[in-house]
């Protein structure tokens, strides 16, 4: 969820992260959701920020950590974006068109559309004349900025982030379709491990990053409100879309 290996960002989470948990902390980046879920499921990782697709297709090992807060609430969207010139004004309108993806296993990134070609009785391997996966949402902005692709599937939570820093970027592209509002990727841990002590401090860290100055110096970096235990039924969209894929 970082925005793409932003070093500063990282190194501000993991400063007021181990301030809070009064011990050093090792955040591990991986390219994809694949590696990163299979490091929590394995035991390599005590907790993954994740996304909400991977956790409900791995539900009965993980539990749920703590969400995100943005814009005042835990849930974001997809965003269906093009270039700054695409005459196009949906999905409809991207029959033929190349299109970039961010990760497999992403929801905004990936299953919000394809979700919604299924609905249309398409499927995005044969409504697109190519499609790509970029392994990271800024890698889909840039692709469709670029004029790499013609269009590309994104978190608007990234999009409007960068956006703020990097304007120069996202002036190229359009925004051409929303989602409803979805859960916003989650913090996770394995059940089998949730009650540990390192887990619940962590969780605790998490929870509380508000209330300290090197929390909200992280916070404003990741251009977040905090983190709060996920409301029930947080995910119940992204559940939808995962069983339309499977109708």
């Amino acid at each position: 969820m970082f925005l793409d290996n932003d070093s500063m960002v990282i190194d501000s989470l993991s400063a007021a992260l181990s301030d809070a948990m009064e011990r050093p902390i090792e955040l591990v980046q991986r390219r994809t959701y694949a590696e990163v879920t299979g490091l929590l499921l394995t035991g390599a990782l005590d907790a993954a920020w994740l996304c909400g697709f991977p956790y409900l297709q791995h539900a009965d090992a993980l539990d749920l950590l703590a969400v995100p807060v943005w814009r005042g609430q835990p849930l974001y969207r997809s965003y269906l974006i093009v270039g700054e010139d695409v005459a196009a004004d949906g999905l409809a309108d991207l029959r033929g068109a190349t299109h970039a993806f961010s990760d497999p296993d992403s929801n905004s990134g990936y299953l919000v559309t394809a979700s919604d070609l299924i609905a249309m009785g398409e499927h995005p391997e044969t409504w697109f004349s190519r499609s790509i996966f970029t392994f990271g949402h800024r890698n889909v902005v840039r692709a469709v900025a670029d004029g790499l692709v013609t269009s590309g599937s994104v978190d608007g939570y990234v999009w409007e982030a960068l956006a703020n820093v990097e304007p120069d970027l996202t002036r190229h592209t359009r925004i051409i379709g929303k989602s409803e509002w979805l859960g916003f990727p989650p913090v996770c841990a394995r059940r089998d491990n949730v009650a540990s002590e390192p887990v619940v401090a962590f969780q605790a860290a998490l929870l509380t990053l508000s209330e300290s100055d090197t929390g909200r110096a992280a916070l404003a970096a990741l251009q977040l409100d905090g983190f709060e235990v996920a409301p029930e039924g947080i995910f119940d969209g992204i559940a939808a879309r995962m069983r339309l894929m499977d109708s």
